[in-house]
């Protein structure tokens, strides 16, 4: 099954070196699941032609904003419309959670609570029990769309985890690609520019609760082959993944 990874956002270069892109963070969380993945770098302009050219859509977290008035911001929401419209499969983490409510008729906003970083702890109807996965977001889904259903919350943040009745797509606010190294280091590098002192610190004392993060990674693994649809010309295995096409980076 091909993944087509929608990367929106670029990892600090000093970070990507230790780290990796946020497109290798999905593989690596992903590995193992039997996908192929290929990148179109969305940041860059770059956007698939037709839904229809990966078997499910992954959309990665992001710097920017649903509200930034940035070229490729509008041309994304309209392919998630159409995606939508195809039934194909999407999947949405943090900015992708956010554009992906906003184009399917929710709203997006910076949150008057501020800041979420770290381990941050869900109420969540699919796992049946709370989750803790790490956050790093200020913005926030304010709205539900109409077809989406909660299945993931807390006092802070209240449409953590939506799914879709009229589609195929799940989407979360908090980061299973994150591990816990690459969020110590984010809030360290943004203590007292990004993050009040304070909070910082209160996330870093909580960096060593378990995560859920595994628990995460299989749900979006398998809403994937629950709705997996038949392959297209043999693109959807590792060979053809490895093939690669224009417009996008093919990688098993």
């Amino acid at each position: 099954m091909l993944i087509g990874i929608l990367e929106t956002g670029d990892v600090a270069p000093e970070m990507r070196a230790r780290h990796g892109s946020f497109a290798d963070m999905f593989r690596r969380l992903l590995a193992g699941q039997g996908f192929a993945f290929r990148v179109w770098r969305v940041v860059d302009g770059q956007l698939p032609a037709d839904p229809a050219e990966a078997d499910g859509w992954l959309i990665t977290g992001s710097k920017h904003a649903v509200y930034d008035d940035l070229p490729w911001i509008e041309p994304l929401k309209d392919f998630i419309r159409r995606a939508a419209a195809a039934r194909a499969p999407m999947a949405g983490i943090c900015f992708g959670h956010q554009i992906m409510a906003e184009a399917l008729g929710g709203r997006v906003e910076k949150s008057e609570r501020g800041w979420g970083i770290g381990p941050q702890t869900y109420d969540s109807v699919e796992a049946g029990r709370p989750i803790t996965i790490l956050a790093s977001h200020q913005d926030q889904v304010t709205r539900k769309p109409p077809s989406a259903e909660v299945v993931a919350s807390s006092e802070f943040c209240p449409y953590a985890g939506l799914v879709y009745r009229d589609a195929p797509a799940i989407s979360y606010q908090p980061h299973p690609e994150f591990r816990r190294e690459f969020s110590r280091e984010l809030i360290e590098t943004r203590r007292g520019t990004v993050y009040d002192p304070a909070l910082a610190d209160a996330a870093l004392a909580r960096m060593d609760a378990p995560l859920d993060s595994d628990w995460m990674a299989r749900r979006i693994a398998d809403f994937f082959r629950a709705h997996a649809r038949p392959a297209r010309n043999g693109a959807g295995d590792e060979a053809g993944a490895k093939q690669g096409a224009a417009g996008g980076r093919a990688e098993g």
